[in-house]
C-alpha cells in the first residue's frame, strides 16, 4: 500500500463500524485527539463519540490514544475517556505507534491508527507498520501551514476516491 494512502477512509470516526475493523483483521485502534475524536485543543466530548468508544470497547477493540498533543492537553482528556494515552508521540515517526501496540498487548498487523491527517498519522501507521483509517477533520484548520497541508491531503484523497468508487464530497456540494 503507498505510504499516503489510507486502508480505510471514512468521514467522522462513529462511521467505523465493527465490520470495518474485521475486515482489516484490527482488534486495537490508536486513536489521535484533535480534529479526530474532538475539535482541536477541546476537552468536550461529543455524546456520539462518546457512545461509538463504549460500543468499540465493550464489543472487545482495545483502544489508547497516541497523540502528537502536550501532556497537559492530552492526559486530561484520555482520562476522563478512561483510556491510556501516549502523549508527544513524534507523528509521523513510528516510535509512538508502537508504543501504543505494545500497550494493547497486540501485534502492529492487528492495530490500525485513526486520525485525520496524512502526514503524521497515514504516513506514521504505514511506517510502523499498523493499518490506517483516515477521518476527516471535524472542523478546518485555522492556521496557514495546516491549511496548506489540508490542500495537499485533499488531492491524495480525491486520488483515493477516485480509484475506489467514492464520492468527493467538495464536488458533491
Amino acid at each position: 500500500m503507498p505510504l499516503f494512502t489510507p486502508d480505510l477512509l471514512k468521514n467522522r470516526i462513529t462511521d467505523i463500524t465493527m465490520e470495518d475493523l474485521r475486515a482489516l483483521g484490527v482488534r486495537g485502534l490508536l486513536l489521535d485527539v484533535d480534529n479526530t475524536l474532538t475539535t482541536h485543543g477541546s476537552q468536550e466530548l461529543d455524546p456520539a463519540v462518546r457512545r461509538w468508544l463504549e460500543e468499540m470497547a465493550g464489543r472487545g477493540v482495545a483502544l489508547t490514544v497516541v497523540s502528537n498533543g502536550m501532556p497537559r492537553r492530552v492526559e486530561p482528556f484520555a482520562k476522563k475517556l478512561g483510556l491510556r494515552q501516549i502523549a508527544m508521540a513524534c507523528k509521523p515517526f513510528p516510535l509512538g505507534f508502537w508504543r501504543g501496540v505494545r500497550r494493547l498487548g497486540l501485534k502492529r498487523r492487528e492495530c490500525a491508527a485513526v486520525g485525520d491527517q496524512t502526514f503524521t498519522d497515514i504516513v506514521g501507521s504505514r511506517l510502523a507498520g499498523v493499518r490506517s483509517i483516515q477521518l476527516m477533520p471535524i472542523e478546518l484548520e485555522r492556521q496557514p501551514t495546516l491549511r496548506f497541508k489540508r490542500m495537499l491531503e485533499r488531492r491524495i484523497l480525491r486520488r483515493y476516491r477516485r480509484k475506489h468508487g467514492l464520492p468527493d464530497p467538495e464536488e458533491t456540494a
